[in-house]
């Protein structure tokens, strides 16, 4: 029987655009599949007189794929540039991912439902736990 486990490339190998590009589409694809179902599960509790905030497709879809770009641009350039790569992104990814959840939480001071905010907080974290795996292996960093 084969081996069909894909180990990570090593730090020293560059990435080719192919294995970059499929790697963040299937992020997008995956993301947007999963924030899909976030969406249809808040859409069930929120009131239907209540105004629903980021929650359909036409608004979170290119959200999502904006952010899986800016963050692999954040992930390449703090690869190419810090002394200790692995231990920034480390702190930073946690700190961004933290930082994205100031508007789902402004909405709701704004008066926009307790389902409506949650569901875009999660919808945040779903996309960084889709997104940095697929950027540790098409991107990886190296203990410098």
């Amino acid at each position: 029987m084969a081996d069909s486990s894909f180990p990570a490339r090593s730090s020293a190998l560059a990435p080719t655009a192919g294995e970059v590009v499929v790697g963040l589409l299937g992020a997008a694809v995956v993301s947007i599949a999963v924030n899909s179902l976030i969406a249809l599960l808040a859409g069930m509790v929120i009131p239907a007189d209540a105004e629903r905030t980021g929650l359909a497709l036409g608004e979170y879809a290119p959200a999502t794929v904006i952010g899986i770009l800016l963050g692999a641009l954040g992930w390449y350039l703090v690869r190419r540039f810090a002394r200790a790569p692995r231990r920034v992104l480390r702190v930073l990814v946690p700190v961004v991912v933290a930082l994205s959840w100031i508007p789902d939480l402004g909405i709701l001071a704004a008066g926009a439902t307790v389902a409506n905010s949650l569901a875009l907080i999660v919808m945040h974290t779903v996309v960084a736990a889709a997104t940095v795996p697929v950027l540790m292996r098409v991107l990886p960093v190296g203990v410098k």
